[in-house]
This record gives structure tokens, C-alpha cells and sequence, in this order.
């Protein structure tokens, strides 16, 4: 049975789906917010964050997914058959979805290694918005142009499809295995992330470089020649007291002469 932490449970059955991604349209996302984008049509909803977790024999495969990325690169969701996707959906527009933005990054760049890869998906956005976002913040992985957001409404049995953002994590075999409605944090990701890296025998996630200590270490390595250079500095203070000996010594030696 799939495990949902920080949020309900949304039933498989298309009707009931549809029905509550209408109440939640109207009223939130377990207390999200709502987002308007432009007219009446285009209000989205920010969900609470809350994950549902997908057991393997609960796991329902994934509807065929495909269309040209940002970059104008044809994809298709089954070109990742054999490794773990983290399918983020996201728009230019979206708060929550600049807010969460660092955490894909952070997750991506630490899981490379590990078997799992990101696709983004942006809808209900400007193409040259979309692109100058995705530029802007640097998304190191591609994400599909779906104006009309046609690809969420393929996963209306799963995620509402106006809930914005939302994470799919979908496993090597084609599956989905978690869910994120709402913004996603790093440690909800990696908890999410790191059990289906285990079943798929992809790696030891607890052996994954981490990003913030590599940080950290630059930031200690630029601080170090800073350091040295301030030791240093002593050092040429001190000459001229070398210097102030050698004077001493040389009054010194004349005494002596003086007196011999």
C-alpha cells in the first residue's frame, strides 16, 4: 500500500481524481495556496509539500510522454527506461517553483552517479520566459515546452494537474514510485530518492558526494591563501627589525674596535 506522509491520499479512479482537482482548484491544496497565471482559466495551486510513497506492487506504469524540450530537442519519457527520473513540473511564473529550484539542482548534481536523472516539464509559460529562466538559473537538465499542459492531464490519475510545482519520481522500470505535491525539500527527496537507488541496486546513496560540504571545502580553500598571505605579513614587518639588529650588531662591533 502507498504511504503518504504530510497529506491525503488521492484515489487511482479518473472520476474521483478529476473531482478533487476541481475542489482543490477552488480551495487549495491541503491548505496550499492558489497561483493565477494570467485569466480566470489559468489559476494553479501550490500544494503542501505532502509526499505518497509507491510501493512496488501498488506501482502504476507511466502513460507514454514525449515533445520538444526548451532546447528544441525531441524527448520522450521512455528514453529513460533503465534509470530513475525525478519528473519536476514547473513554470517561469511559479514562486514555489524558483523557491524549490536549488534543491533540484543540489539533488541532480548528487545522484548523477547514482542512476537517476531529471526531466523538467514546463507548462502554461511563455516559450521565451521558459527559456531565459531556464538559462538564467542554469537548470543543468532539460525540461519539455507544454504550453497547453497537456503532459500533466496524462497524470491526472496520480497528481492533480493543476498542482504547481509537483515531482514524480518514476523508477527504472517505468513506474512511478513517489510523489511530491507542492514544493519538494532535499531532505524529502533524498528520502524519496534513496530507497528505489537501493531496490534497483544502482549504488550506496549514503556514498553520494554532497554538494554543500564540496562547497564548504572551496569556500575553507579560498579562505587559506587569505590566511597565509595574513601570516606572511608579519613576517615582512619583521625585516626591518633584522634590520634594526644588524644595525645594534654593527654599533656593537665598533665598540669593540673602540676598545681594542
Amino acid at each position: 500500500m502507498p504511504s503518504t506522509s504530510a497529506g491525503p491520499r488521492l484515489r487511482s479512479a479518473r472520476p474521483m481524481a478529476v473531482a478533487l482537482a476541481a475542489v482543490l482548484v477552488l480551495s487549495g491544496c491541503a491548505g496550499g495556496n492558489e497561483i493565477q497565471n494570467g485569466g480566470a482559466d489559468d489559476r494553479f495551486i501550490s500544494g503542501d509539500g505532502s509526499s505518497t510513497v509507491f510501493e512496488g506492487a501498488d506501482r502504476v506504469e507511466v502513460p507514454e510522454v514525449s515533445g520538444t524540450s526548451l532546447d528544441g530537442d525531441e524527448i520522450a519519457l521512455s528514453d529513460y527506461l533503465g534509470e530513475i527520473v525525478v519528473l519536476n513540473v514547473w513554470a517561469s511564473w511559479c514562486g514555489p517553483c524558483r523557491a524549490e529550484q536549488p534543491v533540484l539542482d543540489e539533488v541532480h548534481a548528487e545522484y548523477a552517479d547514482l542512476g537517476v536523472d531529471f526531466l523538467g516539464v514546463n507548462i502554461k509559460d511563455d516559450e521565451t520566459a521558459a527559456q531565459a529562466y531556464a538559462e538564467h538559473q542554469e537548470i543543468p537538465y532539460p525540461s519539455l515546452y507544454d504550453q497547453p499542459g497537456e503532459i500533466p492531464q496524462a497524470f491526472r490519475d496520480t497528481v492533480p494537474p493543476r498542482s504547481i510545482p509537483s515531482t514524480l519520481i518514476i523508477d527504472p522500470e517505468g513506474r512511478i514510485a513517489a510523489r511530491v505535491i507542492g514544493p519538494t525539500t532535499y531532505g524529502q527527496l533524498t528520502d524519496l530518492l534513496n530507497p528505489v537507488v537501493v531496490e534497483f541496486d544502482l549504488g550506496d546513496p549514503e556514498e553520494r558526494p554532497r554538494v554543500a560540504e564540496q562547497e564548504a571545502a572551496e569556500t575553507d580553500g579560498e579562505a587559506d591563501p587569505e590566511a597565509s598571505e595574513g601570516a606572511g605579513e608579519p613576517q615582512e614587518t619583521g625585516e626591518p627589525a633584522e634590520g634594526a639588529g644588524d644595525d645594534a650588531n654593527a654599533g656593537d662591533g665598533g665598540g669593540n674596535g673602540d676598545s681594542d
